[in-house]
This record gives C-alpha cells, sequence and structure tokens, in this order.
C-alpha cells in the first residue's frame, strides 16, 4: 500500500495543526474572548472553505443529508466549543486535558454498536497505556478539580466523539472534503451568534493576532478538519484515526517550547514517550473487523 493512500499521514497532519491550536489560541486569547475567538476561527475556515469549493465545484448535499450536516457542526463545532469553554473556566488545564483525552476510548466504545468495529485486547491495553502517559503528562506536577466543570468537559468529550462516528458516516457518502467543509459551514453559522462581540475586538487587535487568527482558521481548521475527514474515509476503524488524539497534548508542549518558550519538564518526555510507545502498540496490533 502506497503511504498516500494510508490514513495515517492525514491523521498525523490534522494533531500536528491541532497541536498548534493549543499554543496559537493562548496567545490570541490575550487579545480576544473564548468565544469570539470560535467565530472568527471557523469563519476564516469557512472562507478559505468557500474558496476551495468554488475551485473544485463541489457538489452541494442532498437535502435528504442536510440534518446531519447541521448535526455534525452543531455538535462538533457549536456545542463542543462552549461546553469546552464553560468546563475550562472552573477546572485546571491538566483536568480539561485528561477528560478530553477519553475522547478515543468513547469513540471506540460507540463504534463497537454502531459500526461493528471490534479491537483486539492488545489494542486495549494500548489505549489504556496511552490514557496512562496523558495522565503522567498532565497531573505529574499538577492536580485534578473536582467540580461543575468537569461535567462541561464530559460533555465536551461525548460531543467530540459524536462528531468523529458523524464524519465516519459521512465520509461514506461524500468525499472528506465534502464532509468537513459542509460540517464546518454550519458549526460557523451557529457560532455567528457570537459575531457582533468579534468584531468589535478585531478593531483593536495588534497586527500579528492576524497571523495567529490565520493559522488557526485556515491551518487548524480548514487544513485539519479536511485531513481528518480523509483519514476517516481511508481508515478500517474509526478508533485507528481517533486513536492519535492522546499525541496532542505531547506535540503541544514541544511546540509550547519553539513558539512560546515553555521548556518541557521532566512530565512531558517521560509521558510523551509513554504516550508514543502506546500509538506504535496500537497501530502494530492490527484491526479485526466483525464478521
Amino acid at each position: 500500500m502506497k503511504w498516500t493512500d494510508s490514513f495515517h499521514p492525514y491523521a498525523a497532519i490534522t494533531i500536528v495543526f491541532w497541536s498548534l491550536a493549543y499554543v496559537f489560541t493562548r496567545l490570541t486569547l490575550q487579545v480576544f474572548s473564548t468565544f469570539s475567538l470560535g467565530f472568527l476561527r471557523y469563519f476564516i475556515a469557512s472562507c478559505a472553505l468557500i474558496v476551495i469549493s468554488l475551485v473544485t465545484k463541489m457538489k452541494p448535499p442532498r437535502l435528504r443529508d442536510l440534518p446531519l450536516f447541521f448535526i455534525s457542526g452543531a455538535i462538533g463545532f457549536f456545542l463542543y466549543m462552549i461546553c469546552f469553554n464553560q468546563g475550562q473556566a472552573t477546572v485546571t488545564a491538566a483536568t480539561g486535558s485528561v477528560v478530553i483525552a477519553t475522547v478515543p476510548v468513547i469513540t471506540a466504545f460507540f463504534a463497537r454498536f454502531l459500526y461493528g468495529e471490534y479491537l483486539r485486547p492488545l489494542q486495549w491495553a494500548a489505549i489504556v497505556i496511552e490514557f496512562l502517559g496523558v495522565a503522567v503528562l498532565t497531573l505529574l506536577n499538577s492536580s485534578l478539580s473536582l467540580n461543575s466543570g468537569l461535567f462541561w468537559l464530559i460533555l465536551a468529550a461525548l460531543e467530540l466523539s459524536g462528531y468523529n462516528l458523524i464524519q465516519r458516516k459521512l465520509t461514506k457518502r461524500y468525499t472528506a472534503l465534502q464532509a468537513s467543509t459542509y460540517s464546518i459551514f454550519f458549526g460557523t453559522l451557529l457560532l455567528a451568534f457570537f459575531a457582533p462581540t468579534a468584531m468589535q475586538e478585531v478593531t483593536t487587535a495588534p497586527a500579528i493576532q492576524f497571523v495567529y487568527l490565520a493559522v488557526l482558521g485556515i491551518g487548524s481548521s480548514a487544513v485539519a478538519y479536511v485531513s481528518w475527514s480523509v483519514a476517516f474515509s481511508k481508515a478500517k476503524q474509526t478508533s485507528q484515526v481517533s486513536n492519535y488524539m492522546f499525541i496532542t497534548p505531547f506535540l503541544t508542549s514541544i511546540f509550547g517550547f519553539l513558539f512560546a518558550g515553555e521548556v518541557p519538564d521532566f512530565a512531558t518526555m517521560i509521558g510523551g514517550g509513554i504516550i508514543l510507545s502506546g500509538v506504535l502498540l496500537f497501530n502494530l496490533s492490527g484491526v479485526r473487523r466483525k464478521s
């Protein structure tokens, strides 16, 4: 099999851009509010995808599939962002990282019942190893916080898992570009509720902030989500793709050092090594489909 026919490079591209997003989000939140940033990020992504859709003469979705695209946009962008921001407002960053790290596990669980996808015991063991790596990376020098924010973060993890499962379904009927583009369009439409505040904040933002917004909108949104959908269309299992999300906390630490001068500590190196070993074990364990 050619490397370009595999889901691995496309999943890796997404994870790199999503990891960058954590760093650039911290930089942009110095100027923009969380909800304004959410709208601006996906508005820029929608503008880029509109150009791409016109150039490629993308076909519109069938009327009967519009509700599914609406749900994908509502869950994957609008509701997820609100729940995640609400949760992060009252819990530590470490707690948020651990809860969101459950997304591949939740996705694999529901994919078993919805799509008949089964994981081998070694793959479940790999998921446990990866989750432990995330816990080491985020909690070794931090503490777990328990309050109402935990409820919001659990909802956010469920919503992101739901988005993964819907994208798996959509990429069976549409191209990856169509599946992600129309989902982002609907998500942006819902996020337009925050447009007035966002426009006010844009007028006072320094020039460098527009560079950060471009990276978040074009790279971490348009390119990343299209690549994510391509990965789902090429993978035999949903969990093969979602499993890559375990790498995000480790890569975020590396990019934090490169772009924000945040020096990785001992926990990052140990946790990152555990995560990577788990990812390697998962992908070497093979796939067993339900007959």
